[in-house]
């Protein structure tokens, strides 16, 4: 059986790499969205460049599907049956996700990719865990993120580009999830035990965009 891995450049799909690999379970390839025009990861808006990085630095090949913004949900499942439909993933089995505990989102991925032709499995390597250990135990575990996207309906916009570590944790108010599972925020991941090394990045400005605070890191 083989797995490829649902890859935002964040946080939970890094630990969902992790568990896989702790597992014995080498994913076939990352799956990333990148939006059209901005070659940016979609949602987190990362630059192509640090997620070509992150791939290299985890010895992983990279499938990168293209969406427009915005992007219809129908245009969105057609790109996704695209990628599916071609090597290296018309082989893969399963596609692992680092979802937590939304439910919704949960069953939308299984019904997605259950309908794929053929039909492939959700698999959730991180489900269920108790977010508040998973955030310590990814600052413990030596991993290193930066929080590039901050949504400002949920928390303050001065958090943004913020390193996500004992700190960040200490600071968060009450009720937002210190993973973030909620949309509160998204993280970019430069070094940790799913690399060969780290990646050399800095903090650049800060910008809202589409109602949200962003980050942008750049490369050193």
């Amino acid at each position: 059986m083989t797995v490829a891995l649902a890859w935002s450049g964040g946080k939970d799909s890094s630990l969902a790499l992790q568990a896989l690999r702790a597992a014995g379970e080498e994913p076939a390839a990352l799956l990333t969205t990148v939006t059209e025009g901005t070659e940016r990861v979609t949602v987190h808006a990362v630059r192509h460049e640090l997620l070509v990085a992150q791939a290299a630095a985890a010895g992983l090949g990279l499938v990168e599907v293209r969406i427009p913004s915005p992007c219809p949900n129908d245009v969105y499942a057609a790109a996704m049956e695209r990628a599916l439909a071609q090597p290296p993933l018309d082989d893969v089995d399963e596609i692992a996700f680092g979802d937590l505990f939304l439910a919704d989102v949960r069953a939308y991925r299984e019904e997605r990719l259950a309908a794929a032709t053929p039909p492939r499995r959700a698999r959730f390597p991180l489900w269920g865990r108790d977010t508040r250990a998973l955030a310590r135990r990814f600052v413990a575990d030596g991993f290193q993120a930066i929080v590039v996207s901050v949504d400002p309906a949920q928390l303050d916009p001065a958090f943004v580009g913020r390193p996500y570590d004992a700190a960040f944790l200490d600071d968060l108010p009450a009720g937002v999830d210190p993973c973030g599972e909620n949309g509160e925020f998204h993280t970019f991941v430069h070094a940790g035990p799913i690399f060969a090394a780290p990646l050399a990045v800095r903090v650049g400005r800060a910008v809202m965009r589409d109602g949200f605070a962003h980050a942008d890191v750049e490369p050193v």
